[in-house]
């Protein structure tokens, strides 16, 4: 099973992600984790990469997309992968179908998460996150046990300035507009497959599993 799963913040893809590596038993490539790991390991691309961040500039797709070939062409990709996080946009895609290609492999399914904007909106300006452990919660699914307090470990849980409504909500304008074509170009490739993720978790895992299935 090769694919890429899409979707905007807040869509639920953290969950799907897990069940899709777990059933499948196929390597889950964050690139946000690989670009990490590759710095961590101090790999020629890793340093590469590195710089570009020291410098507070985005790491430019050239390096990204060798990094996704030489991640995709390790042993524990031979028998599938998922690619999370890459591609973004249409520019990203097209790189990746061509490495795809030099690679004498292909997608089998891109499996996008659609949420409607406020449902995301409602989703993650009710998260709040603990400053000393990280642990996460919600206003109104998964309050702390007393306000404002960390369950875990006593911590402040506090609301993330990027999780304020109107920051989410321009999150989402830039998220649209840069996958609207990406999206577009795997829908008229065939393998676009869209699930509503306004559903309840187990009703969207049984939606992503009814998809894979058809492809396998």
């Amino acid at each position: 099973m090769r694919l890429v799963l899409l979707g905007p913040p807040g869509a639920g893809k953290g969950t799907q992600a897990e069940y899709i590596a777990d059933t499948y038993e196929i390597p889950h490539i964050s690139t946000g984790d690989m670009l990490r790991q590759a710095i961590k390991a101090q790999k020629p691309l890793g340093s590469e990469a590195k710089a570009y961040i020291d410098k507070g500039e985005l790491v430019p797709d050239a390096v990204i997309i060798r990094m996704v070939k030489e991640r995709l062409s390790q042993p524990d990709c031979a028998k599938g992968f998922m690619l999370d996080g890459f591609p973004r946009n249409l520019d990203q895609g097209r790189a990746l179908s061509a490495t795809l290609d030099e690679l004498g492999i292909a997608l089998d399914i891109v499996v996008y998460i659609s949420v409607p904007a406020e449902v995301v909106v409602e989703r993650l300006s009710g998260r709040r996150v603990c400053r000393n452990c990280g642990a996460t919660y919600h206003v109104d699914y998964m309050p702390p046990a007393v306000d404002d307090v960390c369950d875990k470990c006593g911590g402040e849980v506090y609301q993330r300035p990027d999780d304020n409504p109107d920051t989410v909500r321009n999150r989402l304008q830039v998220y649209q507009q840069q996958t609207a074509d990406l999206i577009d170009y795997y829908r008229k490739a065939g393998v676009l497959a869209e699930v509503p993720g306004d559903k309840r978790v187990d009703e969207v895992t049984s939606e992503v599993k009814l998809r894979l299935e058809s492809v396998r």
